[in-house]
């Protein structure tokens, strides 16, 4: 956690002042942090790091702090008992104490969670839990759920229309900043620490950007070549975009679809940086749009990386736990098999497309591939593994499925398909 040289009553209340809007759960807690933050600039980078993961710390561990905190839930006491249990002492918290809270916080650290369930254990709502573990079993499941609790690692994708890794490498440890390479993507570099990066001259030359490791491996598993014609459906701020321009080797026709206006604007700076001029960004209303419609067809490649709960990146977004409900889930997969269909008509006989989630479930995965498939005998399903191999892949898997506790990502799901020839 990040250590700020003494805990003072005022930071202390920034931190209860930003939980108390988090756990209204109305907007999404990255955003409601940038917010705060904008407004209060006097915070430095120590304090706006104590403050984050402070609260972050909260909203990972909910349930099992609201047991510890007994009758009285308040985000001061969650805030206090969170400190406690990430090791911070009565002594460094002595300053932003009130009268009983000390004696208050010794139970709360001798606390026992025998009477627990295993959800609250867990620090699951109870409908994701009893889910995951009919899909991954009990036993796998606490430590899938201890995976999801931990903060997630900072990893970079190395450009190589800029650079390579080792250059990279060569110089962040230049400037002291420690990094390895990746596991699994040629093109990763997992960072020790968390360092503010944004005015680094290696990011301002667009020699890296910031893009979990398993998120890379979904382009690399789409493998678009020089010369073809291949969209990114789902293009959101445009990381996976900016990885399958760098694959073609700026080479073909790359599109870049979404409906959104403002996520398609922030695509035009990190293309600029990129040095990629093979990107074509184009807002549709909607995945049948007729701007979708006039390629059908004629495109090499699609990926799709559907919208989805998001529950394979809790350890960045823990409060999407607290905000997803059954309810959104079903609604999401209705909306994943529409676009996953209009995606299928760009394809090409003996083209590809990878269907893509950062999520956790089946129904929002297999579920929706298999009905897929049934509904397109069209298209066949071709082994990620064998696709992987290139790669050093460790197995034949069917489909691909990365979970932090087995491959240190986030959880990614991806399946890759072909439409038959003739």
């Amino acid at each position: 956690m990040t250590r700020v040289a003494r805990l003072t009553p005022a930071l202390f209340t920034h931190g209860e002042t930003v939980l108390a809007q988090l756990l209204t759960f109305a907007h999404p807690a990255d955003g409601v942090l940038s917010h705060y933050f904008r407004e209060h600039r006097n915070l430095g980078h120590g304090d706006r790091g104590f403050i984050a993961e402070a609260v972050f710390a909260v909203l990972r561990r909910r349930r099992s702090l609201e047991a510890r905190c007994g009758a009285e839930i308040t985000p001061r006491r969650l805030l206090l008992a969170a400190l406690v249990q990430q090791g911070r002492n009565l002594r460094e918290l002595e300053p932003v104490l009130r009268d009983g809270e000390a004696a208050w916080l010794g139970q709360v650290k001798g606390f026992d969670d025998a009477g627990l369930s295993p959800a609250q254990r867990l620090d699951l709502p109870d409908w994701l839990y009893e889910r995951l573990a009919a899909q991954f079993g009990a036993e796998e499941t606490v430590a899938l759920a201890r995976a999801l609790n931990q903060p997630a690692p900072l990893d970079l994708r190395v450009n190589e229309l800029k650079t390579n890794r080792p250059a990279v490498l060569e110089r962040l440890a230049a400037d002291g900043i420690a990094a390895r390479e990746g596991s699994l993507s040629p093109l990763a570099i997992r960072l020790a620490e968390k360092p503010a990066l944004a005015r680094h001259p290696l990011f301002l030359e667009g020699a890296f950007e910031v893009q979990d490791e398993g998120s890379q491996l979904l382009g690399l598993l789409l493998a678009p070549r020089r010369g073809e014609m291949v969209a990114d459906f789902c293009a959101g701020a445009g990381g996976k975009t900016l990885l399958l321009g760098a694959l073609m080797r700026n080479t073909g026709r790359l599109y870049a679809f979404d409906v959104s206006e403002k996520r398609l604007a922030n695509l035009k700076p990190r293309l600029a940086r990129s040095g990629l001029s093979n990107v074509h960004p184009v807002r549709i209303e909607h995945e049948r749009d007729a701007k979708v419609k006039r390629l059908a067809g004629k495109l090499d490649r699609v990926l799709v990386d559907a919208p989805c709960s998001g529950l394979g990146t809790l350890r960045r977004n823990p409060d999407l736990k607290w905000r997803q409900t059954p309810a959104a889930v079903a609604e999401l997969n209705d909306k994943q098999a529409s676009i996953l269909a209009a995606a299928a008509t760009l394809v090409r006989p003996g083209g590809r497309l990878v269907y893509a989630t950062c999520s956790l479930l089946a129904e929002e995965n297999d579920q929706v591939v298999d009905a897929f498939l049934a509904a397109h005998p069209d298209f066949e399903l071709l082994p990620v593994g064998r696709e992987l191999e290139r790669l050093g892949w460790p197995d034949s898997a069917p489909r691909l499925q990365l979970l932090p506790h087995r491959q240190g990502t986030d959880g990614f799901y991806a399946a890759l398909l072909e439409r038959r020839k003739g």
